[in-house]
């Protein structure tokens, strides 16, 4: 059985968007999983602060990370997320994705994204589905 930080190593290998984005893996557990990046200017909106879809988008992989460890392909069914502060260019995010409930063919997970300063930028949840095939 592999551990599930080779699981999330072999998604990182192959996951573009998340290399793109300049992320780095801190730390996984089984249902966990917390990592970060800096906000560049590219990734800005129109009103000169970062687009929504990146902090959307770290969740969303810290998500991904911490519901597909334990090697069983699972795939968002339903995600959301809540702003509660701006994201700038320069600013580190760090997300981190807890395990609320592991069922047999779902799972549910709320990832909290903290800027450098500690403070809570937006609340993520999802709801996955675990399909049984495995990554490894």
């Amino acid at each position: 059985m592999p551990t599930p930080n080779e699981v999330v190593t072999k998604m990182m290998k192959h996951d573009q968007f998340s290399q793109w984005l300049g992320i780095e893996v801190l730390e996984i557990k089984e249902g966990y999983s917390k990592i970060q990046m800096k906000v560049r200017e590219e990734m800005v909106n129109g009103f000169g602060i970062a687009h929504g879809g990146i902090a959307f988008s770290l969740a969303d992989s810290a998500f991904a990370f911490a519901c597909n460890n334990r090697n069983n392909l699972s795939v968002a069914l339903d995600t959301s997320i809540n702003f509660t502060k701006a994201v700038n260019v320069g600013d580190t995010l760090l997300a981190e994705a807890k395990e609320i409930h592991n069922g047999r063919s779902t799972g549910l997970y709320l990832i909290s994204i903290f800027n450098q300063n500690n403070e809570q930028v937006a609340h993520f949840k999802g709801n996955c589905f675990r399909t049984g095939k495995t990554h490894l």
